[in-house]
């Protein structure tokens, strides 16, 4: 079995992002300040660089995503005219939320806010604590959670999908970008391409996945009155890691898709009870008044105009962001694209980037409006609980001041365990998918496969937990964040791929048919898995 994982596996894709990581880690064990200042450093450098590039491309995406909905291309049908879908609309929204910034709003929800009203940045003329602070908090996170990080999702997996599925091309990275670069990306020129896009992947969610083993350690702390100690986050990431493999291995029908139906209609459920159980009235005031001020900033805040150009805040917060959806985007786009099969690129749109990004609006409205006004409420709770104990100790502080608490923050913990479970387990496929050798639409997936996976998971959590229990992991989450930066550029690349395959092959997309052995509809086995 180990030759045969040998075999599938892609060594220029595969090893590197291994050997990096364990480097990085080792690195940071040795020597933690130096790691840390060399890796803020080049963060740094790319941020002051790249930081109008970022702007303009991340807008530009948004453009794009408008113009193809609208064209000829939103009609044609993702695997060809006879494709059918392999999820209900359903399954297919709570994956693609589940898949991409759940696990983010759980925690930055409540907690940005408290960053904003506290500190707003100088060119806006604001005082802290201000009406006008509380405004420009709520619209900077429908700036930074919604359309335009799905923006960015979506137009690398629309690339994919249309590259893979109607035109035959391989399952990676440099399948699509083929279109536009011809043979030079294929080879090890494609492989280095993917390679460094897995490497994004990988160590972003090893930061993610320790942000939750904390955060999860810490709720068990304020909840149970268990210590958060080192043995405590040992079986808190073992317990993550062993929960997303296996259903990672199960399949996108048994595992992914039963996780993330729960996953979403719990969040659903907490919208209602926080928007109910909170100042209801105030959040929805400020809902609303925010909204319009996001519309009207849309533009300026996106391009960085004005005296917003150049600005520290603007940097370490909006590009900041930016950098971070485009080092994650362009391997999950793979996953997203591959469950795309059956449905139009208008619906694509629809549910990559429309719905997910309206659902990302409420739950910044409720939790971020909430927060707010429990904080102003409260004098200033939240943001004394912000300082004292960090990002993840604000969501407990606003359900401590709601009814129930004790209820809903236990609730809110194994919402918290199911939500990285479920990240996890797409972003694995995303993962052990790029280190395979390039398939082709209807190719049986290699039963090494499942091993690939298990290997993932274990480097991962080990990566979370040595991190968490020793250095921290603002190290690897900067790690991830270098990956924005050939992300950047891949996201260029993709959406000039897109027009491409407007321009040229607009018939051939249309006239694809999918072949007999790939995925089969909804209620059938997946032969790909």
């Amino acid at each position: 079995m180990f030759r045969e994982t040998v075999k599938a596996t892609r060594p220029i894709v595969f090893w590197p992002p291994v050997v990096l990581l364990t480097a990085a880690l080792a690195f940071s064990l040795i020597d933690f300040d130096g790691f840390h200042h060399m890796v803020s450093a080049a963060n740094q450098w790319i941020l002051r660089r790249f930081d109008w590039l970022f702007s303009y491309a991340s807008f530009a995406a948004v453009l794009l995503m408008g113009w193809v909905v609208f064209s000829p291309l939103g009609g044609v049908r993702i695997g060809g005219p006879d494709a059918k879908p392999i999820l209900n609309r359903w399954n297919w929204f709570s994956i693609t939320l589940c898949t991409t910034i759940a696990i983010g709003i759980l925690f930055w929800g409540s907690a940005e806010p408290m960053f904003h009203i506290k500190a707003p940045p100088p060119y806006t003329h604001i005082d802290a604590y201000s009406e006008e602070a509380s405004e420009f908090a709520l619209s900077s996170m429908f700036m930074h959670w919604t359309i335009t990080p799905y923006a960015i999702y979506t137009v690398p997996a629309l690339a994919f999908a249309l590259a893979h599925y109607n035109l035959g091309r391989p399952y990676s990275l440099s399948g699509p970008l083929s279109l536009l670069l011809g043979r030079a990306a294929t080879g090890r020129a494609g492989a280095v391409i993917d390679a460094v896009g897995l490497y994004a992947l990988v160590a972003g969610v090893a930061a993610s996945l320790g942000a939750g083993v904390m955060t999860l350690a810490g709720g068990l702390e304020a909840i149970a009155g268990i210590y958060d100690t080192t043995l405590l986050r040992f079986f808190v990431t073992l317990s993550i890691v062993a929960l997303f493999v296996a259903s990672s291995i199960s399949g996108l029908q048994k595992g992914i898709k039963i996780l993330s139906d729960f996953n979403t209609r719990f969040f659903f459920a907490l919208l209602v009870f926080v928007l109910a159980a909170g100042p209801t009235v105030d959040i929805l005031a400020l809902g609303a008044k925010s909204l319009g001020e996001y519309v009207v900033e849309f533009i300026p805040r996106s391009l960085a105009l004005g005296e917003r150009a150049g600005s520290d805040w603007t940097r370490d917060w909006t590009v900041f962001y930016f950098a971070n959806w485009l080092a994650w985007a362009p391997v999950t786009a793979l996953f997203l694209g591959r469950i795309s099969v059956g449905y139009t690129v208008r619906e694509f749109i629809l549910f990559n980037l429309a719905a997910p990004a309206l659902f990302g609006a409420l739950w910044m409205t409720v939790f971020g409006g909430a927060a707010i006004g429990v904080d102003a409420a409260e004098n200033h709770a939240l943001v004394a609980a912000l300082d004292a104990n960090g990002p993840e100790a604000v969501i407990y502080a606003l359900f401590d001041a709601l009814p129930a608490s004790a209820i809903i923050m236990m609730l809110f913990v194994g919402l918290t365990f199911i939500s990285f479970v479920t990240a996890m387990d797409s972003n694995t496929h995303s993962i052990t998918s790029i280190c395979l050798k390039n398939m082709r639409p209807g190719e049986k997936r290699p039963r090494a496969e499942r091993w690939v996976k298990i290997f993932w998971g274990a480097l991962i959590g080990a990566v979370a937990f040595i991190m968490t229990s020793t250095t921290g992991i603002d190290g690897v989450r900067m790690l991830s964040n270098l990956g924005g930066l050939p992300g950047l550029f891949i996201l260029i690349a993709m959406g000039v791929v897109i027009v491409i395959i407007r321009i040229n092959w607009l018939p051939e997309i249309r006239a694809a048919v999918q072949p007999a052995s790939a995925e089969k509809p909804e209620g059938q086995k997946i032969a790909v898995e």
